[in-house]
């Protein structure tokens, strides 16, 4: 049976302390762990495309986009929002959302963007 583990303890010390300057420390990983949950649900990765394409959506809007009921888009924009990938705000009696920087950035490496369909040429 093949073991995962070294069998011996051989720490190469300055790579070793390299490359642990750059790890990102507990509360960091933390963070990205819970951005990279917020994305893990389908709906949720569906309505981040709808904020991507459509810069910033109502509720109402989202919900026929995904064709998803109002309360639930809600509670994944909500989502998405405490994760720290969408922001809101309240323009009278809508709530509008758009995606943070944050959250364009994971969205284009999770999904992105097709390519643009090729112009047809008439001639």
């Amino acid at each position: 049976m093949t073991s995962d583990s070294c069998e011996l303890l051989c720490l190469d010390l300055p790579q070793a302390e390299a490359v642990r300057a750059r790890v990102p420390d507990d509360e960091d990983v933390r963070l990205a762990a819970d951005r990279a949950r917020a994305l893990a649900d389908p709906t949720r990765l569906r309505v981040a495309r709808a904020l991507a394409v459509g810069d910033e959506l109502c509720v109402c809007d989202l919900a026929w986009v995904c064709s998803s009921s109002q309360n639930l888009v809600s509670h994944h924009a909500r989502q998405l929002r405490t994760a720290g990938l969408a922001a809101s705000r309240r323009e009278g009696k809508l709530v509008m959302y758009r995606l943070t920087d944050a959250g364009h950035a994971l969205l284009a490496l999770l999904l992105p963007d097709p390519a643009p369909e090729p112009a047809v040429r008439e001639g």
